[in-house]
């Protein structure tokens, strides 16, 4: 009698291992180590490079002292700001309380809160509109030519010359007549005009935008504002994260042009009025003014260190387009 034999049955495959954030991390970084370009095909010299080094270094230094100041100096009290190190902590620990205070309106002075909102307003409308129109004016001087084409940028660039002291009683005055005094008109509509931005976009679009790309578009039968939206413009977004993130941290840090068109506290933007409270700290006296300048000051900054933090990956990946293009 003949006995068969069963073969074993077939060992299954062990499930995955989900990959974990460290090797997620490595391999990331593993990646962008391999599209890095060396240093050696740049044509510079070990010393040179060196030498960089340490320039790019000590401006890092220059950079983040300053913060390093506020965050430590955030956490003391009035009198721990000018009886201890400036660059140690103090007890006691008063950060949670200075940090309250900014809801407070403490001398009626105004709140931090109100200038912080009309701070984001002027920047999300003054910055998203200038992104906007340096678009458009990008792209019309990149890829149309028209009589007195050239003229209009180089006049375009002409007006980052012109410093804004030098117009400040005419613009005064223009505003008085067009009654944008006391307006938020009157902070939005000046920011709207980015000379830098129109040239970044100009630049970005002749080497983003293949110039072939919207020939075969046009001879496929669309118009012109379906080419800008739907072939022109997801090439230029790193172009314009760019452009946005330029505009938005110029009209956060203005503090002349608000200076000058606002006379009420509850219109001014945390460059005003954090100047104010320091004013009135330096004349008043109050034990509460000083370290809410202080911790003011940290809190302004870290809306603009998160909008870097967000839309760095949008144009990282764009930043050396133009130096490939050729």
């Amino acid at each position: 009698m003949s006995t068969t034999t069963l073969a074993p049955p077939p060992r299954q495959a062990p499930p995955a291992r989900s990959e974990t954030r460290r090797e997620r991390r490595r391999r990331e970084r593993l990646q962008e180590e391999a599209g890095a370009i060396p240093v050696r095909l740049y044509g510079l010299r070990r010393g040179t490079v060196t030498v960089l080094t340490l320039l790019c270094g000590l401006f890092a230094l220059f950079t983040l002292v300053p913060i390093a100041w506020l965050v430590i100096n955030s956490t003391k009290t009035q009198a721990n700001l000018f009886e201890t190190f400036g660059f140690w902590f103090a007890r006691p620990f008063v950060f949670f309380h200075n940090l309250s205070l900014l809801g407070q309106n403490v001398g009626g002075y105004g709140t931090y809160l109100r200038w912080l909102g009309n701070t984001a307003l002027y920047a999300v409308l003054g910055g998203g509109g200038a992104t906007a129109l340096a678009a458009f004016a990008g792209y019309g001087f990149a890829r149309f030519r028209f009589r007195g084409s050239r003229l209009a940028f180089y006049l375009v660039l002409a007006a980052l010359l012109v410093p804004i002291t030098a117009i400040t009683l005419p613009l005064y005055l223009t505003y008085t007549k067009a009654h944008l005094i006391n307006s938020i008109w009157g902070m939005i509509l000046p920011s709207l005009v980015s000379p830098v931005g129109v040239y970044l976009m100009r630049v970005y679009v002749e080497v983003s935008v293949p110039r072939e790309l919207i020939d075969a578009a046009r001879l496929d039968g669309a118009g012109e504002i379906r080419i800008f939206f739907r072939l022109a413009l997801p090439l230029m977004v790193p172009g314009l994260m760019t452009v946005l993130l330029i505009s938005i941290v110029g009209v956060w840090n203005n503090y002349f042009l608000p200076l000058i068109i606002f006379s009420q506290n509850n219109l001014y933007p945390l460059t005003v009025g954090l100047g104010l409270w320091a004013q009135r700290a330096q004349n008043s006296g109050n034990a509460q003014l000083f370290p809410m300048v202080v911790i003011g000051g940290l809190v302004t900054i870290v809306p603009l260190i998160a909008l870097f933090l967000i839309l760095q990956r949008y144009w990282r990946s764009g930043l050396l387009l133009g130096s490939l293009a050729n």
